[in-house]
């Protein structure tokens, strides 16, 4: 059966690296998606005529109010993921990108949509996190991320 997936970028700002290294995270509210969960700072739908690492630059901007160069995203793994219930919106690829450098001091912008924002050591990060970014985080933490990943089949 064909279908269609919804491309979305994902910026995992770190600071640090080894043991020691954080990740910023917003605790969502009122998206109507995994709301009360923290998730990546930085991240959402590709839109049209948009490059993945143009949309990766636009949330980072949108949503913690830092720029970024495309050049300083590190790629950390392609992400297909599904819910199983074959809608649409639910079929995802999702393109995951460190980065380490930025222009800003990180802060709330979608006070709407973010009722938190904090660094965390990503070897104790807060509860819950988003199930398929809580995979990722944990890969980076462990250094074992492929370049390709699936979640959810």
């Amino acid at each position: 059966m064909r279908f269609r997936v919804v491309p979305a970028a994902y910026v995992l700002l770190l600071r640090g690296t080894g043991a020691g290294a954080e990740v910023l995270l917003q605790l969502r509210q009122n998206t109507g998606y995994r709301d009360g969960h923290w998730a990546a700072a930085a991240a959402g739908h590709v839109e049209a005529d948009e490059s993945v690492l143009a949309a990766a630059c636009r949330e980072a901007e949108e949503e913690v109010g830092v720029k970024i160069d495309p050049a300083d995203l590190e790629p950390l793994t392609t992400m297909h993921r599904t819910h199983g219930n074959h809608d649409p919106i639910d079929e995802r690829v999702d393109f995951f990108f460190g980065c380490h450098r930025w222009a800003g001091d990180p802060h709330l912008v979608e006070t709407a949509k973010a009722a938190d924002l904090g660094w965390f050591p990503l070897a104790a990060l807060p509860e819950p996190v988003v199930p398929h970014e809580r995979y990722v985080l944990d890969g980076v933490r462990e250094n074992r991320l492929a370049t390709i990943t699936t979640f959810g089949f």
